[in-house]
């Protein structure tokens, strides 16, 4: 089940494996994700447009991390 995490009004939406983006974000959004390559982070856009970082994170940390970072600057 996704999880939701408020940081400077930006929902963070960590998702289990296997579960859809579209299905639990919305504009403005930042979701963590995991599969074999690693933890990801995308950002969901106007339209569900999906923009993401190139390469994973090593771990769930490291990528929450990163997702309150973009969120302090305004993704």
């Amino acid at each position: 089940m996704a999880k939701v995490i408020k940081h400077r009004r930006v929902n963070i939406v960590v998702l289990e494996q296997g579960e859809p983006i579209a299905a639990h974000c919305g504009e403005g959004d930042i979701a963590i994700l995991c599969n074999a390559e690693g933890w990801w982070i995308k950002f969901i856009g106007a339209g569900g447009h999906i923009d993401c970082y190139g390469d994973p994170y090593p771990s769930y940390n490291e990528a929450l991390w990163s997702a309150k970072a973009a969120a302090e600057f305004g993704t």
